[in-house]
C-alpha cells in the first residue's frame, strides 16, 4: 500500500489550500485516516483524523479552520485548510492506520507567507 499526498503549495496568510491523499494497492477494511505535520526543527504533530463517517478529531491549533473528510470508495482523505497562518507552515503527512497496520505518505509542503 502506498499513500500519495498532493495539494501543498505557497499561500498567503488568510488563504486556503486543500490537501488530498489517496491510497494505492490492496487496502481492505476500515482504517483511521489522518494528517500530521512537521515544521522545521520541530517534532511531527497530529493535525486531524477521521476514524469513520461523521467522526472527526482536530488539534486545538486548527479547530474551526481545518476540515478533514474521507471518501472510502476512493480510499482518499482530504484536508481543507482555511484561514491559514504562517505557523501552519510545515510538511504535511497523511496516515492510514489500524491495529496491525500503519501507512504514511511521503509528505507535501505547505508554506504560508506573504
Amino acid at each position: 500500500v502506498q499513500l500519495q499526498a498532493s495539494g501543498g503549495g505557497l499561500v498567503q496568510p488568510g488563504g486556503s489550500l486543500r490537501l488530498s491523499c489517496a491510497a494505492s494497492g490492496s487496502i481492505f477494511g476500515i482504517y483511521i485516516m489522518g494528517w500530521y505535520r512537521q515544521a522545521p526543527g520541530k517534532q511531527r504533530e497530529f493535525v486531524a483524523a477521521v476514524p469513520g463517517a461523521g467522526i472527526t478529531n482536530y488539534a486545538d491549533s486548527v479547530k474551526g479552520r481545518f476540515t478533514i473528510s474521507r471518501d472510502n470508495a476512493k480510499n482518499t482523505v482530504y484536508l481543507q485548510m482555511n484561514s491559514l497562518k504562517p505557523e501552519d507552515t510545515a510538511v504535511y503527512f497523511c496516515r492510514f492506520w489500524r491495529s496491525g497496520s500503519d501507512f504514511w505518505g511521503q509528505g507535501t509542503q505547505v508554506t504560508v507567507s506573504s
